[in-house]
C-alpha cells in the first residue's frame, strides 16, 4: 500500500493510532475522507472510523463503516488489506450479537492474505471467542498467531496477544500463568505509544490482582486505569465490569448495582455494544443477589440470558442463568427441576473451567436440603466442598460453607465447627489485607453464614459458654485487627483540607441563604476521591495479637472487678442471652429482634422529641416503650443482672438507649462491640502525664457552656476554642490524650458513615481524619448531637467515629445517640467530670450524672441519650 499522508503522519498510522489517541486518529480519518481519497486509503479511514464507533460511540454507524472498509478493501484488490478488515468486522459482529456472521466473517478473513496479517485475524477471532466464552478456541488462535508476530517483529500485535492469553488464563483460574502474560506484555507497551492499550494491561493487571486476593491493589490500579481512559476521553464500559466484581467481593454491592446500572444507561444512549449490555446486566443481577435485592436480581439476570443466548454465548449464559437460579432461590422457590437444573449448571459451568462451577453445585445441594432430600443433596455439597482446599478466599469459603452443611445434614456438631472454623480462618487471613476499616467490616458478610451455623450448632450443644465462644469468633471482627492507619498520601491529605474548606462554605452559603449547588457537588466529588484513596490501603496482614477469644480469661476479668457482662446473639430473629459473671456463663431467652427493633426506632423518635421544650407529655409513652424494649431484649434475664453489667449488642441494636431500660436505669452500664473489644480496652492503659484536652466548637446554642468551667475543673488543660479549633490543631491536641472532652456539633452521614463530623472552626472533622491519630485519647467525651450513630455493615459490624477510635487505643467514650438539648447537656457534663475527678469509670460518672440532673423530661431524655462505650 503506497504510504501517502493523513495529517501528520502516513495512512497506515491511522490503525494503531485508534488505539493510542483514539480521537486524534478519528479526526484524521474524517479528514482524509473529505480529501476523496483512492479505494485503499478510503478504507483505512472507514476502517478507522468504525473501530472508534465499536469501541467508543454506536455500534450500528461503526457496522456501516466497517462494510464500507471491506468493500473498498475487494474494489482495491489488496488480499491483505481486506483480511484486516474482515477481522475486525467479525468482532463488531460479534458485539452486535450477530456471532454467526461475525465467524464467518474471521473465516473469510483467515483464508485471505499473508501469514502476518492472518495472524493478526487469528488474533482478533481468538479475542472474539474469549468473548463468547469458548476459552479453548481462544487459546488456540493465539498460540498460532504469536510465533508468527514474533517472528515478523510486530511488538504491538505481540504485547496484544499476551494480554488477551493471559486474560483467558484468568476467565480460567489461572492466575500464576495470567501475571506472566501480563508482565511481559507491559515490557512490551513500555516500548509503544500505544496509550490504550497500556491503559487496557493496567485494568488487566487489577483484575489479576482482585483473583489473587488482593483488593486494595486491584482498587488502586483500577482507579489508575480510569485516570488513563480518561486522559483519553473513552468510555470504560469493561473497566466497570471487572470494577463491579471486586466491588461486590470487598461487600460494596450495593454500589456495584448503582454503577453496573448507570453503565448500561450510558450504553443505551450511545447505541453500543450488545454484547457489554449482557456482561454488564449480568454484573448488575450478581451485584443485586449480593445486596439482598433478589427481585432485582431476578430481573438483571434474566435479561442477561436473553441476551448471551441471542449471542449465542453459553459461557455468559450459564453465569447468569447461575444468578437467576439463585436470585429465585433467595425468594422462596425450591422444586425439584430446580435442584437439576443447578446441577446441570455446575457440570456445564465446570465443563467451561469456570471458578464459579462449586457455587453452582451449592446451589443445588442447598435446594434439595430444603426440599429434605438428602442423599442427593449430599452429592451436590460433596462436589461444592471440594473448593474448599485452594482458589481464591471467596471460593474457599465457598466449599467450607458446602462443608459444613453436609456436616449439619449428617448430624455432626463436631464436624459443623470444624468446617466454620477453617472457613472463618480463611475470612480472617483474607480481611488482614484490607486496610479501609469500611473493606474489612463489610467483608465480614462473607463469612455471616459459617458463623450462624456455628453458633446453631452450639446452642444445639447446649452449653452456654461454647455460644458465647462462636458468637464471639465472628463478632466486630474488623475491630480486632490492627488498626491500618490511612497511606501517607499528600493528595489524601490536600483532599481532606480542601473537603473541610468546601463543606465550611457550603454550611455559610445555607446559613445565608445562597445557592449551593455548585459546592454541593464538588463536596461530594471529594467525598468519592477521599474514599477512593483509602480504600487502596493495604492492611497488616497480622490478624489481632494473635489470640482467639478465651471466655475463661473474660470470666475471670469480670470477677475480678465485680461485673457482669450481657451478651445478646441473635439466631432466626430470636434474642438470646448471655449472662457473664461468677465464673459461668448462663442463658436465657429474649424476644424478637424485629420486634426490638420496631421498639427502638419508637425510643429513638421519642427522645428526639424530648430534645425540645414542650414534648413532656411523652414521656410517659417513652417509658412505656422503654419496658418493651426490655421485654424483647432481655426478657426474663432482667430479673437476673447483677451489678456494672457491660452489654454486648449485635450492630443492628447499636442505637438502644440502655439507660432507658427500667432495670439498667440505676445501673452502671456500659457498652461494647464485643466481649473481646471490652477485655482489650480493660487491658488498656492510660497514657502517662494525664494531659486533658478541652474543645470548644462554633454555633452551639450554650457555646459550649461547659467548657469554661471545665478548665478551672482542670487547672491547666490544652484548650482550644474559637479560631484555634481548627481540625489539624484539635488532631495533634488529641493524639495520645488521657483525657478529651469535644463540645461541637456532630453530623451523623448514614449514606457515607465513615463522613460523619464533629463541626470545627475550618469545617468538619470527620472519621477519615479521626484514623490519623497515631494514638487515640484514652478517654473521650463528646457532648454533640448523633455520636454514637454508627451504620450497621458486614456481618455484625458498625462503621462511625466511637468504632474508629476503638482500634487505636481509646478505651473508653461517652456519646449520645440522637439529637440532645445543648442546655441539658451542661450540667449533664459538668456532672460527669465531678465523677471522674472521684476517680469514677465513665460508666460510674454517667450514672452519677444523670442521678444528678433536674428531674423533668428534657433533663431526664438528655441523660438517657448518652451512653458509655469501652471500659475507661
Amino acid at each position: 500500500m503506497r504510504q501517502v499522508t493523513a495529517g501528520n503522519g502516513t495512512v497506515l498510522e491511522l490503525l494503531p493510532m485508534v488505539f493510542a489517541r483514539p480521537d486524534v486518529a478519528l479526526r484524521r480519518a474524517e479528514r482524509l475522507l473529505e480529501s476523496g481519497p483512492p479505494p485503499e486509503h478510503a478504507s483505512v479511514a472507514h476502517q478507522v472510523i468504525g473501530i472508534w464507533q465499536r469501541d467508543f460511540g454506536d455500534l450500528e454507524v461503526a457496522l456501516r463503516h466497517l462494510r464500507r472498509a471491506r468493500d473498498l478493501a475487494a474494489r482495491a484488490g489488496s488480499a491483505d488489506r481486506e483480511a484486516d478488515v474482515l477481522a475486525t468486522l467479525g468482532v463488531a459482529l460479534v458485539h452486535a450479537g450477530r456471532t454467526r456472521q461475525g465467524l464467518a466473517a474471521f473465516e473469510r478473513g483467515v483464508g485471505r492474505g499473508s501469514a502476518h496479517t492472518r495472524a493478526r485475524v487469528l488474533y482478533r477471532r481468538a479475542y472474539s471467542f474469549w468473548v463468547l466464552g469458548r476459552h479453548g478456541e481462544a487459546l488456540d488462535d493465539v498460540r498460532r498467531a504469536v510465533p508468527v508476530l514474533r517472528q515478523a517483529g510486530d511488538v504491538i500485535w505481540v504485547a496484544r496477544s499476551l494480554t488477551l492469553r493471559a486474560t483467558v488464563h484468568l476467565a480460567l483460574g489461572a492466575v500464576d500463568r495470567a501475571e506472566a502474560d501480563f508482565a511481559a506484555a507491559e515490557v512490551l507497551w513500555g516500548t509503544t505509544g500505544q496509550e490504550h492499550d497500556k491503559a487496557d494491561v493496567v485494568e488487566s493487571r487489577a483484575l489479576t490482582a482482585f483473583r489473587a486476593g488482593d483488593i486494595p491493589a486491584a482498587l488502586r490500579l483500577f482507579d489508575e486505569a480510569a485516570e488513563r481512559y480518561d486522559a483519553l476521553g473513552t468510555p470504560t464500559f469493561m473497566l466497570s465490569i471487572r470494577r463491579c466484581e471486586v466491588l461486590r467481593a470487598a461487600g460494596l454491592a450495593v454500589e456495584a448495582l448503582a454503577e453496573a446500572d448507570a453503565a448500561i444507561a450510558a450504553l443505551e444512549r450511545i447505541g453500543g455494544q450488545r454484547t457489554r449490555k449482557a456482561e454488564l446486566l449480568l454484573v448488575a443481577a450478581q451485584a443485586a443477589g449480593a445486596a439482598g435485592a433478589p427481585d432485582t436480581a431476578v430481573d438483571r439476570a434474566a435479561a442477561a440470558v436473553r441476551l448471551f443466548a441471542r449471542q449465542r454465548r453459553p459461557w455468559g449464559e450459564a453465569h447468569a442463568r447461575l444468578v437467576l437460579a439463585e436470585a429465585r432461590f433467595a425468594v422462596g422457590r425450591r422444586t425439584g427441576r430446580m435442584v437439576s437444573e443447578a446441577a446441570a449448571l455446575a457440570g456445564r459451568l465446570a465443563s467451561f473451567g469456570s471458578p464459579s462451577a462449586p457455587q453452582a453445585a451449592l446451589l443445588a445441594g442447598r435446594i434439595a436440603l430444603a426440599l429434605d432430600r438428602p442423599e442427593e443433596a449430599e452429592a451436590h455439597l460433596a462436589l461444592a466442598a471440594r473448593a474448599r482446599h485452594g482458589g481464591a478466599p471467596q471460593a474457599r469459603v465457598t466449599g467450607w460453607v458446602a462443608q459444613a452443611l453436609r456436616a449439619r445434614a449428617a448430624g455432626s456438631r463436631r464436624g459443623v465447627l470444624r468446617a466454620c472454623r477453617y472457613g472463618l480462618d480463611v475470612l480472617d487471613a483474607h480481611r488482614t489485607t484490607l486496610g479501609a476499616p469500611e473493606l474489612r467490616a463489610r467483608v465480614t458478610e462473607q463469612g455471616e453464614e459459617l458463623a450462624a451455623l456455628a453458633q446453631e450448632a452450639a446452642l444445639a450443644s447446649g452449653g452456654a459458654r461454647r455460644l458465647l465462644e462462636w458468637s464471639e469468633r465472628w463478632r466486630a471482627a474488623a475491630l480486632a485487627a490492627p488498626a491500618a492507619r490511612p497511606p501517607a498520601d499528600p493528595g489524601l491529605l490536600a483532599d481532606l483540607a480542601s473537603f473541610r474548606e468546601i463543606a465550611s462554605r457550603a454550611e455559610e452559603a445555607r446559613r445565608d441563604g445562597r445557592p449551593v449547588p455548585v459546592l454541593e457537588r464538588e463536596q461530594r466529588r471529594l467525598e468519592r476521591e477521599i474514599r477512593s484513596r483509602t480504600l487502596r490501603a493495604r492492611g497488616t496482614g497480622a490478624g489481632g495479637d494473635g489470640r482467639r477469644f478465651d471466655p475463661a480469661a473474660l470470666l475471670e476479668r469480670l470477677d475480678r472487678d465485680g461485673a457482669q457482662l450481657v451478651e445478646l446473639v441473635v439466631l432466626d430473629d430470636r434474642v438470646r442471652v448471655l449472662l457473664c459473671g461468677g465464673g459461668r456463663v448462663r442463658l436465657f431467652t429474649g424476644g424478637r429482634l424485629s420486634r426490638a427493633e420496631a421498639e427502638a426506632e419508637l425510643v429513638q423518635a421519642g427522645l428526639r422529641r424530648l430534645a425540645h421544650p414542650g414534648g413532656a407529655a411523652r414521656l410517659p409513652l417513652l417509658e412505656a416503650a422503654g419496658r418493651r424494649l426490655e421485654e424483647a431484649l432481655l426478657g426474663e434475664a432482667a430479673a437476673r443482672l447483677g451489678p456494672g453489667p457491660v452489654v454486648v449488642p449485635p450492630g443492628r441494636l447499636h442505637r438502644v438507649p440502655w439507660a432507658l431500660l427500667p432495670s439498667l436505669r440505676e445501673r452502671v452500664v456500659s457498652v461494647s462491640p464485643s466481649a473481646g473489644a471490652w477485655l482489650r480496652a480493660r487491658e488498656t492503659a492510660p497514657p502517662a502525664g494525664g494531659r486533658h484536652v478541652l474543645v470548644r466548637g462554633p454555633g452551639l446554642a450554650t457555646g459550649g457552656a461547659e467548657v469554661p468551667e471545665l478548665v478551672d475543673h482542670y487547672g491547666r488543660p490544652t484548650l482550644l476554642e474559637g479560631d484555634g479549633a481548627r481540625a489539624g490543631e484539635v488532631l495533634r491536641a488529641l493524639d495520645g490524650a488521657s483525657l478529651a472532652h469535644i463540645a461541637a456539633h456532630g453530623v451523623f452521614r448514614a449514606d457515607n458513615p465513615l463522613f460523619s463530623s464533629l463541626r470545627m472552626a475550618d469545617g468538619p472533622l470527620t472519621v477519615h481524619d479521626f484514623e490519623r491519630l497515631e494514638s487515640s485519647p484514652y478517654r473521650l467525651i463528646l457532648s454533640s448531637c448523633d455520636t454514637a450513630r454508627l451504620a450497621p455493615v458486614g456481618s455484625d459490624e458498625l462503621l462511625g467515629l466511637v468504632t474508629a477510635l476503638l482500634p487505636l487505643g481509646t478505651a473508653g467514650v461517652v456519646a449520645s445517640s440522637a439529637p440532645v438539648n445543648d442546655a441539658a447537656v451542661v450540667p449533664l457534663m459538668l456532672a460527669l467530670h465531678k465523677g471522674l475527678a472521684c476517680g469514677l469509670s465513665l460508666a460510674e460518672a454517667l450514672r452519677d450524672a444523670r442521678a444528678a440532673l433536674p428531674d423533668d423530661a428534657v433533663h431526664r431524655a438528655t441523660g438517657w441519650t448518652f451512653t458509655a462505650f469501652g471500659a475507661a
